[in-house]
């Protein structure tokens, strides 16, 4: 006899920032992975779509679902860490900065990390949520094992053993089930130096390739107006800003370097170093261009956003990514710049955004899957050179679309 399951009544939704809302028919909060597969099945049994809300970071509609909508905080912690092999389990709800203590503990840290860290695992993980330097990959590169809950129910544990799923799963936007559970590759603990300077556009250009080849992470925000920096709560101390980047380098500190905790040139476990705080009070767009791009697209941007005021008064965020082979990453088997822009909640930025998304589309840009953007069928199966086997194998561990959404089934249904 077939097991019959209440489905909760839904709720209303809502992102981080407030720019995306869903009304699902229901919504629950499983506490373990036995829970999460039988609620898949009854959804299955009712012909309902499902989708997986994280800690709610994405600007895009990947969470929205008008069937059942799961919330996977309850599903959460490092449950193994593995010194010897350098690897850590955790269930998908876990906070990046959950990783932080338990790894620290055994000696071992995050390969790399992005300056958010309240964003749950799974969500980062299948969004290729990212960090800087050209050494490292995204947070989905050092994925090693996931657990899923498939449309069926069944729970799979894909490994290295299956590289095809493995590369499927590293970066799912959440569309072949439900993760339970990711192992991660970490590292040796390790401790950052930090600089934090302003410096002049045409200085960063000049000095681009070594910024980028000799420092652990190089990144900065370049500043349009004297506004600009108070948007994302950059302190310039007095110093004119505009049209000036807010440089940030860090590389490891020698171990016999003591910790200094002065603002801009922090010293201490790279934990603590990363994060950054922002207000939600931008909705922001991310795209990906091959490095050795890097300069002309810079140029461009910066051009086209001067010749975009008012509208595009929020800096240039700009970063680098290494490669790696998940089908869907947006750094597949090449090393990027990340150029990241922001509209203004409750204006109109539309047109402003879809200019950035024709000037970088010149440079065949990817997307991140969590960050607004405009990209098409044409162009997914133009830009991702994989995108037809990780569809191929959507279809395959999920047949009726189950996990798919409004947003995501006219790119890859």
């Amino acid at each position: 006899m077939t097991e019959t399951i209440e489905l909760p009544a839904g709720a209303t939704w809502t992102n981080w920032v407030g720019n995306r809302t869903a009304e699902p028919a229901h919504r629950a909060a499983p506490r373990e992975e036995a829970e999460v597969a039988r609620l898949v099945t009854a959804a299955g049994a009712r012909g309902l779509r499902v989708r997986v809300a994280g800690a709610g970071h994405s600007f895009t509609p990947v969470v929205e679902t008008d069937g059942l909508l799961l919330d996977l905080s309850a599903l959460t912690g490092v449950a193994s860490v593995d010194a010897g092999r350098r690897r850590a389990r955790a269930r998908a709800g876990t906070r990046i900065r959950d990783f932080y203590e338990p790894l620290w503990a055994e000696g071992l840290a995050l390969i790399n990390q992005g300056d958010i860290d309240t964003q749950q695992i799974a969500g980062a993980v299948s969004t290729a949520t990212h960090g800087s330097g050209t050494r490292f990959t995204s947070l989905s590169g050092v994925v090693r094992a996931v657990r899923l809950v498939t449309a069926s129910g069944e729970v799979r544990e894909i490994g290295e053993q299956e590289p095809e799923l493995l590369r499927a799963a590293q970066v799912s936007v959440g569309m072949l089930g439900v993760i339970t559970e990711l192992e991660l590759e970490v590292t040796a603990a390790y401790r950052l130096k930090q600089r934090v300077d302003l410096w002049p556009w045409d200085e960063v250009l000049e000095r681009w390739d070594e910024l980028v080849s000799e420092h652990r992470h190089f990144g900065f925000f370049w500043l349009p107006t004297e506004e600009s920096g108070a948007l994302y709560n950059l302190d310039g101390h007095g110093e004119p800003m505009a049209d000036r980047c807010y440089v940030k380098i860090y590389d490891e500190a020698p171990t016999d370097e003591p910790d200094d905790p002065t603002p801009g040139r922090l010293v201490d476990r790279c934990y603590r170093v990363y994060p950054m705080e922002y207000d939600p009070n931008f909705h922001e767009l991310e795209y990906f261009v091959a490095l050795p791009r890097a300069p002309e697209a810079l140029s461009a941007m910066r051009e086209l956003m001067l010749s975009s005021l008012p509208d595009s008064v929020y800096p240039l965020e700009v970063r680098t990514v290494g490669p790696d082979d998940a089908y869907l990453s947006p750094n597949y088997r090449t090393p990027t710049i990340v150029l990241s822009v922001s509209g203004k909640p409750g204006t109109d930025y539309w047109d402003y955004l879809r200019a950035v998304d024709r000037l970088l589309g010149e440079f065949d840009a990817r997307v991140h899957w969590g960050k607004l953007h405009f990209l098409t069928a044409a162009q997914l199966r133009d830009r991702y050179p994989e995108s037809e086997r990780f569809i191929a194998i959507r279809r395959q561990l999920d047949p009726g679309g189950m996990f798919l959404n409004d947003h995501l089934r006219p790119l890859f249904a």
